[in-house]
């Protein structure tokens, strides 16, 4: 498949790179030349020096063939822009862009234009650390209803099969990330120590569920 990278920072350079390597066709967008350096000598994909938004410049990306398209470049309002540009002028239906300020990507993603809040990330992957009970909002669709989340299990969970979470939640389990790779979930998966669970619900009943799951499954059994 064609992907469409506007923005060659550390975050579009390792993108463009992993979608590089797993055979897929790559080009980047970047105002700066050298800001392709960080691709390195094996990525084989194209480069195109412009503004990222300018119709003449996803015309040479290939904008129309794409797949995907991702706007990370630095700059909030160009990222957007090129976002709609890019599914607006040229069809591009899969397109998220990279937004700094949380209040606009709130404001983005009612306009239907899938957004990653950085400072939000950063500070829920912090509190992670810090705080590990609870949960981190991972994506909203976009009518706001449901919640993709990674949530927290007491270690009581471990050896315990996906299908439990999912009838005492009532919620979906998505994935399972476990030493850094995704697992596609199933209600026979097992869960390991160290297991982080991907779950979709209702975003009224997130508080809820990490109660559930911040217990151990044996409290709940005596109840």
């Amino acid at each position: 498949m064609h992907f469409v990278i506007m923005g060659c920072g550390r975050v579009g350079a390792s993108l463009a790179k992993a979608l590089d390597a797993n055979g897929h066709s790559v080009a980047v967008v970047d105002r700066n030349p050298d800001a392709f350096l960080k691709l390195g000598r094996e990525f084989s994909g194209s480069t195109i020096t412009g503004i990222g938004f300018d119709r003449e410049t996803l015309s040479q990306a290939k904008t129309s063939d794409a797949y995907a398209f991702a706007a990370v470049s630095s700059g909030d309002n160009s990222n957007i822009l090129a976002a709609r540009v890019a599914r607006e002028t040229f069809g591009v239906v899969n397109v998220a862009a990279r937004i700094y300020d949380p209040n606009r990507a709130q404001v983005f993603e009612r306009l239907g234009i899938p957004t990653v809040p950085t400072v939000r990330w950063t500070a829920d992957q912090v509190m992670r650390k810090l705080v590990p009970q609870g949960s981190i909002t991972e994506f909203r669709e976009p009518s706001g209803r449901l919640v993709l989340a990674e949530v927290h299990l007491d270690p009581g969970w471990v050896a315990r099969p996906i299908r439990e979470i999912e009838t005492r939640t009532k919620a979906r389990v998505a994935y399972v990330t476990r030493l850094s790779e995704g697992i596609l979930a199933h209600e026979d998966l097992l869960l390991q120590d160290g297991d982080l669970v991907h779950l979709m619900c209702p975003v009224d009943g997130l508080g809820e569920i990490e109660k559930i799951l911040d217990q151990p499954v044996r409290a709940m059994e005596e109840k």
